[in-house]
């Protein structure tokens, strides 16, 4: 045996017994990132969702992909807005949904499939989720407005 297994044993509490249940020592802290990216994540998983975020969101979203550096994860994180307190979370999402999809509907598949992935996965409770539409994407419309405008493909250009 050890000296701590020993001393442990001397003062009547052996090593399994511990002094407390595990959730009770210490602390979790979980980012506001993190919330964002399971909430933004599970939102895309429904069907009638095309993007997230607004148009300009989108935009200068485009445009920090292009720069080096800037990180790989901040296209999930886009159109998503957390509050993260120490037992709940509150989320807000701007969306884009196909046309045709009926809106109501999707917002509570939205909201109920962000509520359970960042409840499952972080034990958060989620106090509310906001869902602003921002747009309608049509069939006929180019796949990312943002790409076409400077590509010289027929976008118009400001000179």
């Amino acid at each position: 045996m050890t000296e701590t297994t020993q001393r442990r044993q001397q003062d009547g509490v052996t090593a399994s017994q511990g002094k407390g249940a595990p959730e009770t020592r210490g602390s979790t802290a979980i980012a506001d990132t993190v919330v964002a990216k399971i909430a933004g994540m599970a939102a895309r998983e429904v069907p009638e969702v095309h993007h997230l975020g607004g148009g300009m969101t989108r935009a200068i979203g485009a445009v920090r992909q292009r720069v080096p550096g800037t990180g790989s994860g901040s296209g999930v994180t886009q159109g998503v807005k957390v509050e993260v307190g120490e037992r709940q979370a509150a989320v807000d999402l701007n969306v884009v949904v196909e046309y045709g999809a009926a809106i109501a509907d999707t917002a509570a598949d939205i909201r109920s499939n962000v509520i359970n992935a960042v409840e499952r996965m972080t034990g958060l409770e989620v106090v509310e989720v906001n869902i602003a539409v921002d747009d309608v994407h049509l069939p006929d419309e180019p796949e990312d407005e943002g790409e076409e405008s400077g590509s010289g493909q027929g976008g118009r250009r400001v000179a």
